[in-house]
């Protein structure tokens, strides 16, 4: 790990690392490349099993001709149900390989929605991790006419199914070492045959406002995305990552798969989403890639360890992070940082900053990354003041991950950067909107031409929906989603993310909703973090039965209204919130409020509390 006034070791990787136009050319040129090397590292029954690129290659090369075998034709669409595992990378590289189409499922996904999104991308083969997915699969088979297999990763609990329409993955491997011995050069032709611009991936849009929209991608566009991914946050064979986030989200099949597939960087797969925060401290990756909830959750967890220790470690860190606080101010600022400065930061690490970062995992990383949501600034500052650079990207799911980025040697906490050089993007004079263009910008909705034409305007701009400025350093920041941005009856114009990231903030808030659209003032619902909360009941005596009732205990009340109290102080009155309520029930991922980067829905939370909202303006 660099020092914060010393960031050579982050530096934009110009050179092509690895050829290939299209996904399957780039991945076997890797295994060509690398072939005994490890890449990807999975935890099984508490033992971490690791899968060279030829290992890798032999899973992918038996699948790929296991589903040509049975017929699959090239464009062709496979959709994976599952969580994050190595498998679902074996199967989307085969598909690939084969010349398909490679659809991801989130594994929260109810019944209903597998159905749709298989009916909408015309699935013909299926991918599903175990019998609780089978069973998904299994409810919607018979509207399905274009589906003609189910593959099963995990058989465990499934020995007895006699189903012609459903195999294992070691049968299809099996049935794929037969057809490769009588075959030997098919694979390798069919994934010859695919083109820069052919479809590739489907990556369906989170649904938040009605059907999930199917997003299309081509090869050359994802191969030049992650070619230019070493232009904002390069990486190599000797760096190691965290793979935990969903696969059929396009931050981690592109930040996570494709990118390591293309800079030879080890991939780590936590045990299950559940145990991130242990397999952080396991694997402690040199680069780490998370959504702002995963930052707000650590930082959570220090500030409440920090309550339970004692009066010296208290005085040690305050004392630490000060001294780390006034290095970031420094380099933040551009300004040089004095060798008496130095000297005290290593004091600092050796006291105080050194155990908070082995305490959530990131001692080795040499920087940090945020991006699909907005983060505050101040948790920015935060990790800076810990010694590890943390570099916001900006993108969405059409413009194929990260289209701006925060440059390490000129960070600016708050910004979302100045665009990656692979694209150009610029704010709309009228409407203040970021435009997107380039080779990166998907190539329209599947079966939505209209909604196409709507997205992308005739001189190939994409209208990404977001509002933001740009400062004369050409760094662009965002003040809030077009549909979110709030008038109050009052007339003024208020941007809701601003005053629900300072709320996320505080170790006791997960998410929150500012509302006050025409309203007289504005108000939030608010999710409590619920081990921080009982922590903190449990703490003070506060009695509680559920997790409503803890909700509504008066000392949780008066815990959040300090929060929103201190929240407001950074705010002109206009902008203050005058009003809370906090949802009583505990969502998790298969909560309809929640999306599958578990953000809370607005217009769904301000349409099913409609109730208590406005009982908060009577």
């Amino acid at each position: 790990m660099s020092n914060l006034w010393d960031l050579s070791n982050i530096q934009p990787q110009r050179e092509s690392v690895l050829d290939g136009d299209t996904i399957p050319a780039m991945f076997w040129n890797a295994v060509e490349e690398r072939g005994p090397n490890t890449w990807m590292r999975q935890k099984k029954l508490g033992i971490w099993r690791s899968w060279t690129w030829d290992q890798t290659a032999t899973g992918v090369r038996e699948i790929a001709g296991g589903l040509l075998s049975l017929g699959f034709a090239p464009g062709d669409c496979a959709s994976i149900l599952a969580n994050t595992v190595i498998e679902w990378v074996l199967a989307d590289l085969a598909v690939l390989s084969a010349g398909g189409v490679a659809n991801g499922i989130y594994p929260t996904d109810a019944a209903s929605q597998v159905n749709y999104l298989c009916e909408d991308s015309r699935t013909t083969m299926l991918f599903v991790e175990d019998d609780e997915q089978l069973d998904k699969a299994l409810e919607v088979r018979a509207s399905l006419p274009l589906l003609q297999k189910i593959i099963v990763f995990d058989m465990e609990g499934l020995r007895d199914v006699d189903d012609p329409g459903i195999i294992s993955l070691a049968q299809l491997r099996a049935l794929g070492r037969d057809y490769n011995a009588k075959h030997p050069d098919s694979v390798m032709q069919r994934s010859a045959t695919c083109r820069p611009q052919d479809l590739a991936i489907l990556v369906y849009t989170s649904g938040t406002t009605g059907k999930p929209k199917g997003a299309m991608h081509s090869h050359g566009g994802l191969t030049t995305t992650v070619r230019g991914y070493n232009l904002l946050v390069a990486q190599d064979a000797k760096d190691e990552r965290m793979c935990f986030l969903p696969l059929c989200h396009i931050a981690e099949r592109m930040g996570g798969e494709y990118f390591a597939m293309y800079a030879g960087s080890i991939l780590n797969f936590v045990e299950n989403p559940e145990t991130v925060p242990e397999n952080v401290r396991e694997i402690s990756p040199t680069v780490f890639t998370a959504v702002p909830r995963v930052w707000e959750k650590f930082y959570s967890g220090v500030m409440i360890s920090l309550k339970e220790a004692g009066k010296v470690q208290q005085a040690a860190y305050g004392w630490s992070i000060g001294v780390g606080t006034e290095i970031a101010d420094k380099v933040l600022a551009g300004e040089p940082v004095d060798g008496f400065l130095k000297l005290k930061f290593g004091i600092a690490r050796w006291l105080s900053l050194n155990n908070v970062r082995r305490l959530i995992g990131i001692h080795r990383a040499r920087f940090l990354v945020t991006g699909a949501a907005p983060i505050s600034p101040e948790l920015v500052k935060w990790y800076l003041a810990l010694g590890v650079p943390m570099l916001e990207v900006w993108g969405m799911t059409e413009t194929c991950g990260a289209s701006t980025g925060v440059p390490a040697t000129r960070m600016k906490p708050g910004s979302i950067g100045p665009a990656a050089e692979y694209n150009e993007v610029k704010i709309d004079p009228v409407t203040g909107e970021i435009l997107v263009r380039g080779p990166n910008v998907f190539m329209g909705y599947l079966n939505l031409p209209e909604k196409t034409a709507e997205t992308i305007d005739p001189d190939g701009w994409l209208h990404t929906g977001d509002v933001g400025v740009m400062d004369v350093d050409g760094y662009f920041k965002i003040t809030d989603r077009m549909k979110d941005i709030i008038i109050t009856a009052g007339g003024k114009n208020v941007t809701p993310s601003e005053l629900e990231n300072e709320l996320k903030f505080s170790p006791y808030v997960t998410d929150a909703v500012v509302v006050g659209d025409k309203r007289p003032y504005l108000t939030v619902i608010i999710m409590i973090d619920q081990e921080n909360v009982e922590k903190f009941a449990q703490d003070h005596d506060v009695p509680f039965s559920n997790y409503a009732s803890l909700t509504r205990s008066p000392e949780v009340q008066q815990l959040i209204q300090d929060v929103m109290e201190g929240v407001n102080k950074k705010f002109a009155r206009v902008e203050q919130i005058k009003k809370f309520y906090l949802l009583e029930t505990q969502l998790g991922a298969e909560d309809e409020e929640l999306t599958p980067t578990m953000k809370l829905k607005r217009k769904l939370v301000q349409t099913k509390y409609a109730e208590q909202i406005d009982a908060m303006y009577r």
